[in-house]
């Protein structure tokens, strides 16, 4: 499990049914209880491949709102941690352990954009195709300041610089490289209430996963839009509030 790759990618939300349904019909992926006890955890998956979950906390330990989270795969967990808290990082949850699964933390970098760090118990299967349909293809930090975030995140996790986009008014969206496959691009972003991580699910049609969006009871928040080298995206709600992207073609 190369450092630095995101791994995983779950859904924390009050109506983990609800959810389920909705990104069954949006997205193509289908649902199975995870089996753990005393956990409500779904698993979404490509096939039988899983490749995301979704997960209720009791009350008192629920977000806000439903948001979707990373986990970002580390050699030492604790020590990331620490690594993070000193380098001016938050540490939300502490290491603890997924009996049979691995580590995990729950961090934040010094702009506030939350994710998890993670170390699995024996060997993860292989990545799937950036772009294939149902995977998780991109990444995105909207963050207050790209490049102090940039600084950040090249420290803890080796990324590399790819390709700057110069998005005029927007500024630069700077794409990145982990283990030296582009991933993911961050942007300062004024307009977002705090700093996020967006993660874009792909599908093969990008005008027919918006109809399934709205058909399925979520809002569409911006796009479709055109970005490099073809594809279109939008940025949607999924009906519980939770925040994601597609990305995909555009057949018509």
């Amino acid at each position: 499990m190369p450092q630095g790759d995101f791994v995983w990618y779950e859904l924390c939300t009050p109506d983990s049914a609800g959810a389920a349904a909705f990104y069954a019909q949006v997205v193509g992926w289908s649902a199975a209880k995870s089996g753990v006890p005393g956990i409500d955890y779904t698993l979404l998956q490509l096939g039988d491949r899983p490749v995301a979950g979704i997960i209720t906390l009791p009350q008192d330990e629920m977000p806000p709102r439903p948001v979707w989270s990373g986990y970002v795969a580390v050699e030492d967990v604790d020590a990331k941690a620490a690594e993070i808290a000193a380098a001016g990082g938050v540490v939300h949850k502490q290491p603890q352990d997924i009996p049979a699964v691995g580590r995990f933390a729950v961090v934040g970098d010094p702009q506030g954009a939350v994710f998890m760090l993670f170390k699995g118990a024996g060997e993860p299967p292989p990545p799937l195709a950036m772009m294939q349909n149902g995977s998780i293809g991109w990444h995105e930090l909207h963050t207050s300041d790209m490049e102090q975030a940039w600084s950040f995140y090249a420290q803890m996790f080796g990324w590399t610089k790819d390709t700057a986009h110069d998005m005029g008014p927007m500024g630069t969206y700077q794409i990145f490289a982990a283990n030296a496959r582009p991933c993911g691009g961050m942007i300062t972003d004024p307009r977002s209430p705090h700093p996020y991580w967006l993660y874009y699910f792909v599908v093969d049609d990008i005008d027919a996963g918006l109809e399934r969006v709205r058909a399925g009871g979520g809002t569409l928040l911006f796009g479709p839009q055109e970005v490099p080298g073809g594809a279109w995206v939008i940025n949607a709600q999924d009906p519980q509030g939770g925040v994601f992207a597609l990305v995909g073609m555009r057949k018509a």
